[in-house]
Parts: C-alpha cells; sequence; structure tokens
C-alpha cells in the first residue's frame, strides 16, 4: 500500500513537471451546412454538405521546451466526414498531418512526416479556396493546384525558417519508401512568401512522381486525391494587398500534369483521360470587404485555361468560376454564411472509345460534375472553430 502511494506520488510529480515544460493544444474546425446544385450527374440536388467551406477536421499540436531556444514540437491532425462521422480517408486516422521535430528560434524547423507542401502552405492563404476565405467551393478545377489544400504529403522531410525581417522560406521532401527505385513515388516542394505591412507576396513549386497510387508508396496520394499521373508539376505567385477594411488578391499558378491515370471531381471520374497530358493554368483575383468587424462579403473569379494532349490532336478545355459569399460572426469562433459558384466551362476534354473529343464539362470542385457546360451551386450553414 505504501509503495503505491510512493508509486502514485512520484507519478504526480513528474506529470506535473512534463505539464510545466510542455504543451498540448486541442484544436479543429467543423462545418456543415446545405447545398444545392443545379446540375449534378444531369439532375438538380439538394444535400447536407460537410466541409463545403472549410474542411472538418481535429487536431492535437504541442512542444516542449529544450532550452536555449530550442523546442520539440508535434502535430496529429485529422479530416472526418461530419454527416457520417466517418475519417475522411480510410484506413488513416491522421490523414492531414502526422509530424514530429525540432524548433529553433535562431534556424527554424526541422519537421519529419506527413505535412502540405510549400506551393499549398505560403500561396494557399493568398487564394479564395486556401486559409484566406476557407472556400472549397473556390478551389481551381479539380483542385489541380492543391491549393484547397485536398491532399498531403507523406513520408516527407520539411524545413520552414525564421521570419528574417517579413521574409519566410522552406522546402519538402517526401520520401516514396519504395525499395526497387528510389524516384517512384517522391514528391519535393519550394515556397517563399515576404510580408511587410499590409503587403504579402508569395510564390512555390511542388512536384510529384506517379502520385495518387501509381506509386508503390504513394508518397503524395491520398483517397481524397483527385488526379493520379506520372508527373506532376505545380508552380505559381500570389499578392495580396489590404487597404482599410477591405483585401485584394491575385494568384497565378500552373499546372502540369503528364501521363495521366485518373481525373475526378466530387467523387465523380472524368473519362476519355488515361495517359493523356493535361497543362492548367489558374488566374484568380479575389477580395474581402469588411461591411463591420462581424461581417464581411467575400468573392472571387477565376479563369482556368487548359490544354490536353497525348494524340494527334489538342483540345483547349477552358473554365470560368465565379464566387460570392457573406459571412457573419457570431462570436470569436463560430460563423454563419451563405455562398453561391457559377462555372461555365467550353473547349472539350478527354477522347471517345473512336477517336473523337469529350466536351468539356463545369465541375465546380466539392461537387461531382454537370451534364452541361454550366453548374451553379448554392450553401448556406455554420461553421465553429476551437
Amino acid at each position: 500500500m505504501k509503495r503505491n502511494i510512493i508509486c502514485a506520488c512520484a507519478i504526480g510529480v513528474f506529470a506535473m513537471s512534463a505539464h510545466a515544460q510542455s504543451s498540448v493544444t486541442l484544436y479543429g474546425s467543423i462545418d456543415a451546412g446545405l447545398t444545392y446544385a443545379n446540375n449534378v450527374g444531369g439532375k438538380s440536388v439538394w444535400q447536407q454538405g460537410s466541409g463545403n467551406l472549410s474542411d472538418n477536421y481535429f487536431g492535437l499540436r504541442g512542444g516542449e521546451d529544450l532550452g536555449g531556444g530550442l523546442k520539440a514540437i508535434f502535430t496529429l491532425e485529422s479530416g472526418f466526414n461530419l454527416n457520417n462521422g466517418g475519417f475522411s480517408e480510410d484506413g488513416d486516422m491522421f490523414n492531414r498531418q502526422a509530424f514530429v521535430g525540432l524548433k529553433s528560434a535562431q534556424y527554424g524547423a526541422l519537421t519529419f512526416g506527413r505535412q502540405y507542401d510549400s506551393t499549398s502552405e505560403y500561396l494557399g492563404p493568398l487564394s479564395a479556396a486556401g486559409a484566406g476565405f476557407g472556400n472549397n467551393l473556390a478551389g481551381h478545377p479539380f483542385d489541380n493546384d492543391n491549393l484547397a489544400q485536398t491532399y498531403s504529403t507523406k513520408n516527407a522531410v520539411k524545413y520552414t525558417s525564421p521570419n528574417y525581417a517579413g521574409m519566410e522560406f522552406g522546402g519538402m521532401y517526401g520520401f516514396s519508401n519504395d525499395a526497387n527505385g528510389f524516384t517512384n513515388g517522391r514528391a519535393w516542394s519550394l515556397g517563399a512568401k515576404y510580408g511587410a505591412g499590409p503587403l504579402t507576396v508569395a510564390a512555390g513549386y511542388t512536384q510529384s512522381n506517379n502520385s495518387g497510387g501509381l506509386g508503390a508508396a504513394n508518397s503524395a496520394a491520398s483517397a481524397s486525391q483527385n488526379i493520379s499521373a506520372k508527373v506532376q508539376r505545380t508552380y505559381g505567385l500570389g499578392a495580396s494587398y489590404a487597404f482599410g477594411p477591405a483585401q485584394v488578391g491575385l494568384v497565378w499558378t500552373h499546372s502540369q500534369i503528364d501521363g495521366l491515370a485518373s481525373l475526378s471531381s466530387g467523387g465523380a471520374e472524368l473519362a476519355g483521360l488515361t495517359g493523356m497530358n493535361l497543362h492548367l493554368d489558374n488566374y484568380e483575383i479575389n477580395g474581402a470587404y469588411n461591411v463591420t468587424p462581424a461581417m464581411a462579403i467575400v468573392g472571387s473569379y477565376t479563369f482556368t485555361d487548359g490544354t490536353v494532349t497525348g494524340t494527334s490532336a489538342n483540345n483547349s478545355p477552358k473554365w470560368h468560376t465565379f464566387v460570392l459569399g457573406t459571412d457573419y460572426m457570431l462570436s470569436k469562433r463560430t460563423d454563419v454564411y451563405v455562398a453561391g459558384v457559377y462555372q461555365h466551362a467550353s473547349g472539350s476534354l478527354g477522347y471517345n472509345a473512336d477517336g473523337s473529343s469529350v466536351q468539356n464539362v463545369a465541375s465546380i470542385n466539392m461537387l461531382s460534375p454537370s451534364s452541361t457546360t454550366n453548374q451553379v451551386a448554392a450553401t448556406i450553414g455554420l461553421r465553429h472553430r476551437f
């Protein structure tokens, strides 16, 4: 009995000591709403949306002070479907991020595990779909540049610099873990941003080899990834400027997707693209205006210009995506929103079995494709961050 009491006291002292030197934070976002789309596979639909604006996820992040300005850090983050309570990626509990590393105030951070690429990390906050407005419906077709963070990279080593007078940079390398080929399934990226007062500019480059299930280790793949290809390269530039209650942003990205295995939108695969090369340029302008401290109006327009090659004929698909929404803060962590999206598609995308071109159709991010060149969607919902 006395030994048990001593052990309990020792454990309590150890726990208090550990608590004093380290910290763990529970955080996350819960987004639910009702969504209407005028054409999904040929018919209009009403459905309960899960994460149409912001991803649903929860996570743990923590750190321990090791002295001399050095800290041990970790993050474990899992995405989930609010409608059914299941994980967004079957079989992977921490399907968004799972990493551990060291962080120095002087030299930056070095982390190991599942992490987001530098393009989505540095350019994403400047886009309407990224951390800036958090509107997944505004994502570029198929989230081809991953600015809406559809997937993260496994087996990744990542470096993030400290802030040098507004300048930050970083890089990531995702190992394939393939015993038969070092480059098969690997991914790597570089990124940088500069923020001074109301101005922020950023750039990024990401490359994935044999992504989406073709590589043995699936280093850059997840169950929700829309694109599977032999080689996928994405690079771009972005800038935002805030003045008074308003903010305006410009983002350009180029996605070079070669050797397509599959391409999907909202879980529905588009036919006629196997083996093709799809190159896309996304030109986005976005803005936000705070009518009051609690209410904001946000909007964006993206023109996506594409080419499909791989046969004797070339296709030129194009998309125009317009987004307008309003957000009202009920508190610092809870808000309600209304958002509408319109997309018009033109040109051709893919090939039929007889070699003829497939008519391009509208496919708003997060939704299955329309049966025509136009698609309209509207959503109303509640979002809580903790």
